[in-house]
């Protein structure tokens, strides 16, 4: 019997402030097996977590910066072949619009972080050769064009936190 397939769960924030009149954007820059990239602040859904749950920490573990989402943007379904290894992925991405507050200098960012930047829309349109997948412009294109859903959108059946005993 053929191998169930099975995506991979990420969430994702995008994160804007205004700054000397420009909007710009959250990013982290990382190290991929692709080399420096360029993403929003974003990871793997984790067990026992709501997706909700999981973007908060995935921004806290990648900026330094508790993020308080309060949209969702949309969710995005990607495959990528990695160069490096031949490896065949799919993600499912749920991205989440919000704020952050200040960096917490106490938090050291995750391992593979370089940095965080904030960019303008034409700055990430000039590094897309450097974004992690095409989702980051898209993400925040999308959030540009006021696309969003409430977070009750997504609902996290409790049997996640606590898993169901069939006798």
């Amino acid at each position: 019997m053929a191998e169930r397939w099975k995506p991979s769960v990420t969430v994702a924030a995008v994160v804007a402030r205004r700054r000397d009149g420009a909007v710009q954007f959250l990013l982290v820059e990382e190290h991929t097996p692709e080399g420096l990239m360029l993403n929003n602040p974003a990871g793997h859904l984790d067990p026992a977590e709501s997706p909700a749950q999981g973007v908060v920490r995935e921004v806290l573990e990648e900026t330094g910066r508790l993020f308080t989402p309060d949209r969702l943007v949309g969710l995005y379904l990607s495959r990528f072949q990695r160069p490096a290894t031949g490896e065949d992925v799919t993600h499912l991405r749920l991205a989440f619009g919000g704020i952050v507050g200040p960096r917490d200098p106490a938090l050291s960012l995750d391992q593979g972080i370089v940095r965080t930047v904030w960019m303008t829309l034409a700055e990430l349109q000039a590094s897309r050769a450097r974004h992690r997948s095409p989702l980051v412009l898209e993400c925040v294109q999308d959030y540009l064009r006021g696309r969003h859903l409430p977070l009750d959108s997504i609902t996290t059946d409790p049997s996640v936190y606590t898993p169901e005993i069939k006798a």
